[in-house]
């Protein structure tokens, strides 16, 4: 397989950009299995979440295939590094775009950010059984850590 040239851009908050992010994030949900009563609730998360600078969103072009992919960052803090830390808390390629290494190329560059802006490390989760994506993780020096999650839904 010939190597694909994946571009990484920074979505604004362009309608465009922001229709795009959104399609790719309702496929991102329903991967999840997350069920979405309001069809326009993703896309208007999405249009907060740039418009206010509270996270980052990365999109991955394919030529011939547009835009396949996407990643959203949230910045954070460490308490423990006394730094500021990421969380990359969203990363999804089509099915049309696997194996094109767009999702490869969105981690990398979500990386490289991270550490031009001095943070001290990127922490993400991921599905227990998707493999696929913790066999890209760890590729990618990612290493699971010692600390359990924990999570109380508060409805």
């Amino acid at each position: 397989m010939d190597e694909v040239k994946v571009a990484v851009r920074v979505a604004g908050d362009r309608d465009g950009d922001v229709d795009v992010a959104a399609a790719l994030f309702r496929g991102y949900l329903d991967f999840y299995k997350v069920k979405v009563e309001d069809p326009d609730r993703p896309r208007a998360f999405l249009a907060q979440r740039i418009r206010a600078g509270e996270s980052l969103v990365l999109l991955a072009d394919v030529p011939g295939a547009g835009t396949v992919g996407f990643a959203q960052v949230y910045r954070t803090f460490s308490s423990l590094a006394l730094r500021p830390v990421w969380i990359l808390s969203d990363l999804y390629v089509d099915p049309s775009g696997r194996r094109t290494g767009a999702g490869r190329a969105l981690l990398r560059d979500v990386l490289r950010r991270a550490r031009e802006a001095g943070a001290a490390g990127v922490q993400l989760e991921t599905a227990y059984d998707n493999r696929v994506a913790q066999s890209l993780y760890e590729a990618e020096g990612f290493e699971r850590d010692a600390f359990h999650v924990y999570f109380h839904g508060l409805g």
